[in-house]
């Protein structure tokens, strides 16, 4: 395992905001589950595929799966890979599908290559955590706070 410090930038209407995060690469609580990725309308569904990566900030899905199902380029984000690279891709919104709960989301435009990711984003949108030690995705409660008046 090794920590590796993840920095990303994302501009949108010429305002641009830096995340850093430090992200464990290689950790034993990774794991893979299905997950249906619609069209921006919700009539057009598919499966996939993806690692869940809480160390990811956004949901990467093949930019050919997007494009075909019509989700358009809105922003782009410069990102720091593992191997120290930067590369710049861009973010698009879409609907998720997964557990029977539905969200739209963020979703970064990945290389034609790239292993579908679900990112943190989208799972607190869905409302469910990884369980690392079973491996699965499990309901979480949704909180909201309450400010108290004078």
């Amino acid at each position: 395992m090794a920590n590796v410090l993840v920095m990303v930038t994302v501009s949108t209407a010429g305002h641009c905001r830096q995340a850093c995060r430090t992200r464990t690469i290689g950790s034993v609580g990774t794991f893979t589950v299905i997950f249906e990725i619609g069209d921006p309308a919700g009539r057009r569904f598919g499966s996939l595929e993806a690692l869940v990566d809480t160390g990811a900030a956004y949901t990467v899905v093949p930019a050919p799966i997007l494009e075909a199902l019509g989700v358009e380029r809105h922003a782009t984000a410069r990102f720091v890979l593992a191997d120290g690279r930067t590369v710049e891709l861009d973010l698009g919104q879409t609907w998720v599908r997964l557990q029977g709960n539905s969200v739209i989301t963020l979703v970064v435009f990945g290389e034609p290559d790239a292993r579908a990711l679900l990112g943190a984003y989208t799972l607190e949108g869905v409302r469910l955590a990884p369980d690392p030690i079973n491996r699965r995705l499990v309901p979480v409660p949704s909180v909201l706070a309450a400010c108290a008046g004078p």
